[in-house]
């Protein structure tokens, strides 16, 4: 970053990714004009497990916000977007954008493969930090760019998302749902839900709860799909 500044001193810098406060500010010492918060948090990572390190999303988000805002540094929320609720949480929690993987993963316009596979559409689905990934040239990322490749240590899997259409007709359920999460939140502006939305500590139940329960979906919503787990034969 410091060899960079000093020959594109007036360049718009992004650097990342951090997951404390501690991180957040060594970058903002160093000049970048936002930061990049996640550690893990990707559907199709596996950092956290594979090297012990990292932390929940939430509250890296907000560990890095606690470091930015006395600088008016954005912070950019990378990763763990499940529901379009998350991304409200993640605003209300400090960030100033997020960025989204595998809820785009799916739609026609992703460079993923398509997929048949027991009647369904799918397509393919994988990180930087996966084995596949790495052996096409993502290895340096990880530092790991004068490893052979059998000696490569992946972060990640490779894996399948159900087809989900064009990218405008998801995009649209995301941004519905963050104009609901204000209107309930009682904020007329994504700044106004940076800075006025409030959290509570939920329970187990509480988040079972807050998921649909008691019934047997018969009909798919396109903002909602749980997780399902597959038994093959």
């Amino acid at each position: 970053i410091k060899n960079f500044r000093k020959k594109y001193p007036s360049f718009p810098l992004i650097a990342g990714n951090v997951g404390t406060k501690e991180g957040a500010e060594a970058l903002i010492k160093l000049g970048v004009d936002a930061i990049k918060v996640g550690i893990g948090p990707g559907s199709i990572c596996t950092t956290r497990i594979i090297s012990g390190a990292g932390v929940p999303q939430l509250t890296a988000i907000m560990w890095a916000r606690d470091a930015a805002k006395k600088e008016g540094i954005p912070i950019i929320a990378d990763g763990g977007i499940k529901f379009s609720g998350d991304i409200t949480k993640a605003i209300a929690a400090g960030a100033h954008s997020v960025m989204i993987g595998s809820l785009f993963a799916g739609t026609e316009e992703s460079p993923g493969e398509i997929i048949l596979y027991k009647g369904r559409t799918f397509k393919s689905y994988r990180g930087m930090g996966s084995l596949g990934a790495m052996e096409k040239g993502g290895r340096d990322r990880y530092f790991q760019e004068e490893e052979a490749t059998t000696k490569l240590v992946p972060e990640g899997v490779e894996g399948r998302i159900p087809y989900k259409g064009p990218l405008a007709n998801v995009v649209y359920q995301l941004v519905g749902g963050l104009k609901s999460g204000m209107g309930l939140a009682g904020c007329k502006s994504i700044e106004e839900l940076r800075t006025k939305a409030k959290f509570i500590r939920i329970t187990l139940a509480g988040l079972k709860e807050s998921h649909v329960h008691d019934v047997a979906i018969t009909k798919e919503a396109p903002n909602y799909q749980v997780e399902w787990i597959e038994k093959d034969s």
